[in-house]
């Protein structure tokens, strides 16, 4: 089970951090990512890590801006947002995926899902 917090409405420029509680173990060959759907938009990777922490990926709108992490003792993936702009607004979902993080986003492959998290950006 995967359960995200930390959404909120923020302004333009702001920060948040995100937080995923992992429930459970996941075999090492798994990756943490986190996805976003805006409204009228498809959902669409934002980033990925594997458990191992050898591999980061990051969609290229965010990149500079967000950062992934994970803290194995909480079993909690984070995302640290920066320099939020309105295109960053959407429902923020924790992903479990079973085949690591590929160089190209829209090869992430999602075993399962959190709830989401609304964020929402304000100019």
């Amino acid at each position: 089970q995967l359960v995200e917090s930390g959404g909120e409405s923020v302004q333009s420029g702001g920060s948040l951090r995100l937080s995923c509680v992992v429930s459970g173990s996941l075999p090492d060959w798994y990756a943490l990512g986190w996805f976003r759907q805006a409204p009228g938009k498809e959902r669409e990777g934002v980033s990925c890590m594997t458990l191992s922490g050898g591999s980061f990926r990051y969609t290229d709108s965010v990149k500079g801006r967000f950062t992934i992490s994970r803290d194995g003792a909480k079993n909690t993936v984070y995302l640290q947002m920066t320099s939020l702009k309105p295109d960053d607004r959407g429902i923020y979902y924790c992903a479990a995926l079973g085949a690591g993080c590929p160089r190209r986003v829209t090869s992430w492959r999602v075993n399962f899902w959190g709830q989401g998290t609304q964020v929402a950006v304000s100019t």
